[in-house]
């Protein structure tokens, strides 16, 4: 739990507030009647931001007071600017989202691909000339191998991917 001073409005855990008294024995269980005889409030979980995935999160960004309450605040992130880099070079926050989303999008795909690579590692035996299937269940398996490679060149790919259904044979 978190809680704020008033004079200073600083916002500290219970455990440093505690430290910070090291001669008091305070109750197991402090409440705000003890927190408010020290100068502090009570700091409560204030909402997440809405957020569309999967570039955004939900950021805290400090406190607020609603109704006489603290709260934490969050607002939508990651947010981005202009950087410079020991060079002197600039580089623009527009240029610095479209980064950040390429690693999104790469670390995602990684993910996919790696499931993908191991669902096509499931069903190598499926090719051998020895398998046990009928001429048609083999066509039914290639074609399932095939719509697997297939994945990163379908829409969506690599936020939405629709996966194939293994066939039943």
């Amino acid at each position: 739990m978190e809680i704020r001073n008033r004079s200073t409005a600083e916002v500290t855990t219970l455990s440093q507030f505690k430290a910070s008294y090291p001669n008091t024995s305070f109750p197991k269980q402090i409440t705000a009647d003890v927190l408010d005889s020290y100068g502090y409030d009570p700091l409560l979980q204030g909402p997440q931001a809405t957020v569309t995935a999967p570039y955004e999160i939900s950021v805290r960004d400090g406190v607020e007071q609603v109704n006489g309450q603290w709260f934490t605040k969050y607002v939508v992130g990651p947010s981005f600017t202009d950087t410079t880099d020991e060079d002197g070079n600039v580089t623009s926050a527009a240029d610095n989202e479209a980064a950040y989303r390429a690693r999104i999008d790469a670390s995602a795909a990684e993910n996919v691909r790696s499931t993908r690579n191991q669902r096509l590692a499931e069903c190598d035996w499926t090719q051998l000339a020895d398998q046990p299937f009928s001429a048609a269940d083999q066509v039914e398996w290639a074609g399932y191998r095939q719509a697997l490679r297939d994945l990163p060149d379908s829409a969506g790919f690599p936020h939405d991917v629709t996966w194939p259904d293994a066939p039943s044979a």
